[in-house]
């Protein structure tokens, strides 16, 4: 029990914490509650680095750790996904946000389940995986920010990251899957 609040896993709690206030912030009927929802979500995301910084330093990893963490990423950027289509509903902002949340779930059942047959190296973060993840953290932070920063249009760029990430995402989904497709038909001649 102890090792659920270590100070890594304290930290992706935090984070988990931090999804109700981020939905108060975003809604709040105040010109500044844009731009400080962005900062919430930041500071979520400078916590997912943190944790993981820590738990390697300190040799605090544990099954938990590794079981929550993901899970927070996908809680906090699934609604921030459900707020913008809320705000925004044209339809390429929905089918993003459907390709980017559909991929976290499959690709979270995929690894589960390679993991029961002991295959899990199969579906292993891939670098592909890992520019869409800079992709759509930067779409959401700008979008959630929405007001121009000084020259910048935030929305509009984040709007582009946005559509780059659910390219991405589609691209890494389907590296995933073809490396699991063996697996997943039997062909791999393994049991």
């Amino acid at each position: 029990m102890a090792t659920h609040f270590n100070l890594p896993n304290t930290l992706t709690w935090i984070r988990i914490a931090l999804i109700p206030l981020f939905v108060i912030v975003f809604y709040l009927p105040v010109p500044w509650a844009r731009p400080a929802s962005a900062i919430i979500f930041s500071l979520a995301g400078i916590t997912d680095w943190l944790d993981g910084y820590y738990a390697r330093k300190l040799g605090l990893t544990s099954s938990f750790g590794a079981f929550l963490d993901p899970v927070a990423d996908k809680l906090m950027v699934a609604v921030a996904l459900v707020l913008l289509v809320q705000q925004d509903t044209r339809i390429t902002v929905t089918l993003a946000a459907a390709v980017i949340i559909g991929r976290e779930i499959t690709i979270s059942a995929l690894r589960e389940w390679m993991a029961e047959l002991g295959r899990r190296s199969h579906v292993a973060v891939s670098q592909i995986g890992k520019y869409k993840t800079i992709a759509q953290i930067t779409a959401l932070i700008m979008m959630l920010y929405h007001e121009d920063l000084f020259f910048i249009p935030m929305y509009e760029v984040g709007y582009v990251f946005l559509l780059l990430a659910a390219v991405l995402t589609l691209w890494s989904m389907a590296r995933y899957l073809a490396a699991a497709w063996p697996v997943l038909t039997g062909e791999s001649g393994e049991p």
